[in-house]
């Protein structure tokens, strides 16, 4: 290996004259004695002069032209250190190259003193570590390497920068990043995993929340159809009810209007009933009668107890209301909105044409006067139902306004200073009032008519959509040493076989009670219990009538009877 900054083979000298920062010798050049050199010739002449003449001294050398002054050529790859293109090891200023391997002059040349090389103060350390030239040293015997060993190299013969490499360090942080960035992503794959199953479970507990509770209420479909009779009417009888009945008395132009205050608290559920007036009743002696005409004879007292005879439920109280003082109530409740259908004129207005007192429309508000003069209106010709509904539409509304608190609402019951029918107080009412009012506020209440035919008997129909789903599913058992109450329907074709039939069950220490009229006529005539126990009171009503034991069967009776007559053909009153 050459050493090209190494003295010793004929050309300049360094002398190491300190380091820089960077820990790198600072050299300088050792003055060379300049000594003629004689020229080669390859025929073995030596002539010296111009011309082709020998003149027989030698000339002198000719320096090597530097157009900027500086006669030493520099490394490349270091500006600072002298460059030497051959590799020969020597610095440049030496004897020139002989490919012959002869040299042109030898010795030492002599130093020129005052003259010095000086290499400025090098750059900082590079990417990679170049070997540095160390300081010049005398020559080295040559070594031998014929005998094939290696060249003996000694460790101060180079000096390296020692510098950490980034590369490594880079590698390193690419590494760690990209083993980051990859947890990353496994860590949100698995939080996205965990949202979605949390995700799934919320929604099977809000299904199966939802599922529960409409199969609580009673709401989930299938399960309410009349293939599960059995399992709907035990679910019915098991359910709680508090039913008060309402009269309102129209003090001005006459006439009453009925409805049933219903509060299912099994499931709950709240309803206003609303009763037509013609409703068959059947009073104490036995005699059918209508709902109106039991209000107005038999008070308040008896028209209950028929309304229990014939709908088979249980109410807890009468609640009558003077036009007056439903006025009051709505006042105090801060007037009432609700939807109105029909225009309501002023029934204190003295010219024909005048502004209506109520307007038809979406969510009209109503005052107390409003509200009662939209209850009681019946256009001419109008049915009686129609006038029902707009009653029902404003009691609903006053519960929406009223009080949610049983103190609250008991107070407003105090405030209108009225008189109730015992065993009604006003703090039962309060507190009765307060509970539907908040199941109307929740929209857990609603209105229904309850249908009667013509004849104003309920027909089977009837028993099923209202009187035994809203009030309680199956006629009420009566006290012990109670008459048996049976309904007679006529399938005869004659009208007065019904009152006959009437005459003789009365007799006959039974309750009677109006079935109506059958829509044909019918050849046999049918005596059904539905309650084993019934069987042989069934059999006892069959032989007061004269119909033949054959004709006591077990079916379907409407609500309000023990046993239900069908009058055929077949039967004969007597005479």
């Amino acid at each position: 290996m050459n050493d090209r900054y190494e003295a010793g083979y004929g050309g300049d000298q360094y002398e190491i004259v300190g380091y820089d920062e960077y820990g790198r010798p600072v050299y300088q050049q050792v003055p060379a004695q300049q000594t003629p050199q004689q020229g080669y010739d390859p025929y073995g002449r030596q002539d010296y002069g111009y011309g082709g003449y020998d003149t027989g001294q030698q000339p002198p050398a000719a320096p090597s032209y530097d157009p900027y002054g500086d006669q030493t050529p520099h490394d490349p790859r270091n500006p600072y250190v002298p460059y030497d293109p051959y590799g020969t090891g020597a610095p440049q200023g030496s004897d020139p190259y002989d490919p012959y391997g002869q040299a042109a002059t030898s010795g030492q040349q002599p130093r020129v003193t005052g003259q010095s090389a000086h290499i400025p103060q090098q750059p900082g350390p590079a990417q990679e570590a170049w070997p540095q030239p160390q300081a010049p040293r005398s020559p080295q015997p040559a070594e031998d390497h014929s005998s094939g060993g290696e060249p003996d190299y000694r460790t101060e013969q180079f000096a390296f920068v020692e510098e950490p490499d980034g590369d490594s360090e880079d590698v390193i942080d690419w590494l760690k990043f990209t083993e980051n960035r990859t947890e990353r992503r496994e860590e949100a794959r698995r939080r996205a995993r965990s949202r979605v199953i949390a995700l799934l479970v919320v929604l099977a507990l809000v299904a199966a929340g939802g599922v529960g509770y409409l199969w609580y209420a009673g709401k989930l479909p299938g399960l309410s159809s009349s293939g599960t009779k059995a399992g709907t009417a035990t679910a019915a009888g098991a359910q709680k009810r508090d039913v008060i009945v309402v009269h309102l008395h129209n003090t001005g132009k006459g006439g009453t209007s009925t409805a049933l205050l219903v509060d299912n608290t099994t499931t709950k559920q709240g309803t206003t009933v609303l009763l037509p007036n013609s409703l068959a009743l059947t009073d104490d002696s036995g005699s059918t009668t209508t709902l109106a005409k039991s209000v107005d004879d038999d008070g308040s007292s008896g028209t209950r107890d028929q309304l229990d005879t014939v709908l088979g439920t249980s109410i807890q109280g009468t609640w009558r209301l003077d036009t007056p003082y439903l006025q009051n109530l709505v006042d105090l409740v801060g007037n009432i909105e609700i939807d109105t259908d029909t225009d309501v004129p002023d029934p204190d207005a003295k010219k024909k044409g005048a502004s209506p007192l109520v307007h038809r429309g979406k969510a009209q508000t109503l005052s107390g006067k409003m509200a009662v003069a939209y209850a009681t209106y019946r256009a001419p010709g109008e049915a009686q139902n129609a006038q029902l509904e707009r009653f029902g539409q404003v009691m609903q509304g006053v519960l929406r306004k009223i009080s949610s608190d049983p103190s609250g609402a008991t107070v407003t019951v105090q405030t209108l200073a009225q008189i109730l029918d015992p065993p009604l107080t006003d703090k039962d009412l309060g507190t009765f009032l307060a509970k539907l009012a908040d199941l109307a506020k929740g929209g857990d209440y609603r209105t229904a008519l309850l249908p009667v035919q013509t004849d104003g008997t309920l027909s089977a129909r009837t028993s099923d959509s209202v009187v035994k789903d809203i009030l309680g599913g199956t006629a009420k058992s009566p006290d012990a040493g109670s008459a048996v109450r049976v309904s007679v329907q006529n399938a005869t074709g004659v009208k007065d076989d019904t009152e006959k039939a009437r005459v003789v069950l009365l007799n006959g220490g039974f309750t009677f009670l109006e079935g109506g009229t059958a829509s044909g006529a019918q050849p046999a005539s049918t005596v059904t219990y539905a309650d084993a126990a019934d069987k042989e009171s069934a059999s006892e009503v069959a032989k007061t009538l004269g119909l033949p034991a054959g004709s006591v069967r077990k079916g379907t009776v409407s609500s309000g009877a023990d046993v239900l007559v069908v009058l055929g053909q077949d039967y004969k009153p007597s005479s």
